[in-house]
């Protein structure tokens, strides 16, 4: 075969022209190597429709042999060129639906961690959620435990119809049980094992085609695209990828620490690890990209609880180690998240992450037009003021709002502040219900107290959590800084100076905290 070759990477619908060697000491592929003409011959003829309707593929890399005898040509397209897309159609999400919360107790003394309302009308749950939805995947398992009520009622009210289109998708909750056998009547022992009792869900045949499993906190606050995450896993062919951020010396003993090398593998993973074993873990983070200032204050790498796992190697760990009782090893990688990413499960980092939504450049925000985050539609009006004063806030739907001072709060859904209020730092959870004007007034003779904040009450710093009734003439200011206290027989808790009110807590008129 009188042979002429051309090679050149797929941009449109074209075939490939026939290129003569001449010259070819001096030349690369038939032209100069000073001289552009091929490469302007070929992009000429590649976005020309001179050559036919055959298409290449985009990213593809063709190689072309052909002979004077037009008959006669062969195609060779070297797959390892070819970039393998991951589909949302083969991921499967499972969203943890948390322990008994004890660090954010008293917020979950009567809800799953995941049902705590966040950022003045959202659930926490609506984070992993939306991100799901936002990502495509439409295949999701929630796992709930403790105090899994209100969460499964929201999930019911929003996910489960409400115009959100999961296509051939679902959202399916997958409740703590028992089952037959000793080991069978013990409830979940943790995450993997809570995992482990649902293998026999991907046996299904409606799951059989998932390929890989992210596995996703229920009380974390961020926003990701898990399909850019899904598509680095599969591009590295580990079992499992771990997604990263770096962290302070500070906080880095509340995370799972890892330590990566500069292929993104992981080589170590230490689990809130104190002391000397801290120590071990610091790493050298530029090697993210981070500036030397920045790696200097943010020295460990955490990983987010968010993983994604092939199927199979899912399947295979958790069998095995149900089966021999120990460790299984396999390949693991690092994925580094460059975005605003906190890990809301205690009181201080709720409160803080809270309170750092109204700033006026917060670092994280839930209005985004193209990957907005969802929630239960409650059908309420808009909130009236009268006489208000607002600084740096946010004031949800359906409050009514009577000559009050706001400053540096949210403000949740259905509330009611009387006249003289004045808030300051301050989380309001909101109400579930409300009371009517003529149910206010009936209380309110009979010495009761209605829920909302009676008139010229004061509140610094403090969580106000659902259906507080707080009566007249209050003061909420912890002046003595006390950092930890049960008072629940008085409807408060302070926890790391925080005053918290308790679901349904009564406060007295005239009681001060």
């Amino acid at each position: 075969m009188d042979s002429s070759h051309c090679f050149a990477s797929g941009k449109s619908s074209s075939v490939l022209p026939k290129l003569t060697f001449k010259n070819v000491d001096n030349t690369f592929w038939g032209e100069k190597i000073n001289n552009n003409g091929f490469f302007k011959r070929v992009a000429s003829d590649l976005n020309s429709n001179k050559f036919g309707n055959r298409k290449l593929k985009h990213g593809v890399v063709y190689a072309v042999a052909t002979s004077k005898n037009p008959n006669e040509a062969m195609i060779v397209k070297p797959s390892m060129f070819e970039k393998r897309k991951a589909d949302p159609k083969n991921v499967a999400a499972i969203i943890l639906g948390g322990g008994n919360g004890a660090q954010l107790f008293p917020l979950t003394k009567r809800a799953a961690t995941p049902a705590v309302p966040v950022g003045g009308c959202y659930r926490l749950i609506d984070i992993p959620m939306s991100n799901c939805i936002n990502s495509c995947i439409n295949k999701i398992f929630v796992l709930t435990q403790f105090n899994s009520a209100s969460l499964n009622r929201h999930l019911a009210r929003t996910y489960f119809g409400n115009g959100i289109n999961f296509g051939g998708g679902f959202v399916e909750v997958l409740a703590a049980t028992q089952t037959p056998g000793e080991a069978g009547k013990k409830w979940f022992q943790g995450t993997a094992d809570a995992v482990r009792k649902f293998l026999w869900v991907f046996e299904d045949a409606k799951n059989r085609n998932i390929e890989n499993i992210l596995i996703l906190s229920g009380d974390h606050l961020y926003r990701m695209n898990y399909m850019d995450f899904v598509q680095s896993h599969v591009d590295s062919n580990a079992d499992v990828t771990l997604s990263c951020a770096p962290v302070s010396e500070s906080r880095a003993s509340n995370f799972g620490l890892v330590k990566i090398d500069r292929g993104g593998r992981v080589t170590q993973f230490s689990e809130k690890p104190t002391g000397i074993d801290l120590k071990s873990m610091k790493t050298d983070t530029t090697m993210l990209g981070l500036s030397h200032e920045e790696a200097t204050d943010s020295p460990y790498i955490a990983s987010m609880g968010v993983y994604c796992f092939k199927t199979e190697a899912l399947l295979d760990l958790l069998t095995q180690r149900q089966m021999n009782n120990k460790t299984v090893s396999f390949m693991g990688q690092g994925y580094i998240f460059r975005d605003y990413w906190e890990d809301i499960g205690t009181i201080k980092t709720f409160y803080e992450a809270n309170l750092a939504l109204v700033e006026e450049r917060p670092k994280f925000e839930f209005y985004d037009p193209d990957t907005p985050f969802y929630t239960s539609p409650r059908f309420l009006p808009p909130t009236k003021t009268e006489k208000c004063r607002m600084v740096d806030s946010i004031i949800s739907h359906g409050c009514f709002l009577r000559e009050c001072s706001v400053q540096r709060s949210i403000i949740g859904e259905r509330s009611r502040l009387d006249y003289g209020v004045e808030l300051q730092d301050t989380l309001m959870l909101g109400a579930d219900y409300y009371q009517t004007e003529s149910e206010i007034a009936s209380l309110l003779a009979e010495g009761k107290v209605p829920i909302g904040i009676g008139k010229d009450t004061k509140i610094r710093k403090c969580i106000i959590d659902k259906n507080a009734k707080i009566g007249k003439n209050v003061i909420i200011m912890n002046k003595g800084d006390v950092q930890e206290a049960d008072r629940p027989e008085e409807g408060f808790y302070i926890r790391s100076g925080i005053t918290v009110v308790v679901e349904k807590a009564t406060i007295q008129d005239g009681t001060v905290i």
